[in-house]
């Protein structure tokens, strides 16, 4: 295994590390839990050291299965996880706003260590600006926890350039979590450099496309009506075909590296920054090793340049989430 350190922090993981909201959330019918378990456990083995949940996850749900499973582990791992939504005070599986109050912060950060069963959380994430909560207040509210001893380090998701740095200089940010694929380059534009600049890591979701990157997914696939891909206009039917290109062109680099679409395209990202570390989500122990397979996979300045240019001729089609998920984007 190959670890990273993110930004100027102190906080050294694995440079792949594992999304785990698909164990049970969010991808259709819950996987066994027992043997999700049992990939958590393997993912150890293997050498990650980097895991991802949020309490919205399930809601609850996923945090749980994380820290049962991750418990005889504590000391070799890093758990990130997250607040910012309001719930449904009935106990329903939908969240129905956002909530990134300092008191409210308190209360979630709280809860998240019981059902991790940790002591102090790893690397603690706004899951979404909240516009109605100042983020200097979001900051100060985690660096109070930070100075209890609560959480060791503060992270942004999908946020934008300024709320990163008014963020920043209240509370060092140590990471911001946010889409990056080869079929969403969106933040090479802004948020990359204000990340190399203010020494902030990078922590790309969805860097297989939603699993449309594997080249395991096209027109004709069905996704169980729970599947919120369902919902994303990018992974239409007519847009998955007109987005098969992007597929095509990491088709055309696997098989010069011997290699996978997926791991192309995870070496491609891993090749940007040497502080990006992506957290491809799966629930089968052949994708999670296929996956950490993109260590091995070393692309030279001219392939990259090669891969570049040949992106920058495809148009992708369609939005990346639906037009409500979108208004809680880059605040």
């Amino acid at each position: 295994m190959k670890y990273r350190r993110l930004g100027d922090s102190s906080l050294e993981v694995s440079a792949i590390g594992l999304g785990c909201m698909g164990m049970n959330f969010s991808y259709g019918p819950a996987p066994d839990k027992k043997e999700m378990i049992s990939l958590l456990h393997k993912a150890v083995e293997l050498g990650v050291t980097f895991f991802d949940t949020a309490e919205v996850y399930g809601p609850f749900t996923n945090e749980e299965l994380v820290g049962e499973a991750l418990l005889p582990f504590r000391n070799e791992v890093k758990i990130a996880t997250k607040f910012g939504f309001e719930l449904d005070p009935g106990g329903g599986p939908q969240w129905t706003g956002l909530n990134s109050r300092p008191e409210h912060i308190r209360k979630v950060a709280e809860a998240s260590l019981k059902r991790l069963r940790i002591e102090t959380i790893d690397l603690l994430y706004q899951h979404r600006v909240d516009p109605n909560v100042p983020i200097e207040d979001v900051a100060g509210a985690v660096k109070d926890l930070i100075k209890e001893g609560k959480v060791k380090n503060f992270g942004l998701s999908e946020a934008g350039v300024q709320t990163i740095r008014r963020a920043h200089a209240v509370q060092p940010v140590t990471a911001l979590q946010s889409e990056y694929s080869l079929w969403w380059r969106e933040p090479e534009a802004e948020i990359l450099p204000v990340l190399e600049e203010l020494g902030i890591g990078f922590v790309p979701y969805s860097p297989l496309g939603k699993g449309f990157l594997t080249g395991k997914i096209n027109e004709n696939t069905t996704f169980d009506k729970t599947d919120f891909r369902n919902t994303v206009p990018r992974l239409s039917p007519e847009n998955r075909k007109a987005n098969q290109t992007v597929v095509d062109l990491l088709a055309q680099f696997a098989v010069r590296k011997n290699a996978t679409p997926a791991q192309i395209a995870l070496a491609w990202l891993l090749a940007q920054k040497p502080w990006i570390v992506p957290i491809p989500g799966t629930t089968k122990l052949n994708r999670l090793e296929e996956n950490l397979g993109a260590l091995t996979i070393e692309l030279s300045a001219e392939e990259l340049q090669e891969i570049r240019m040949a992106a920058e001729k495809i148009t992708i089609q369609g939005t990346r989430y639906s037009e409500g998920a979108q208004k809680l984007i880059n605040r």
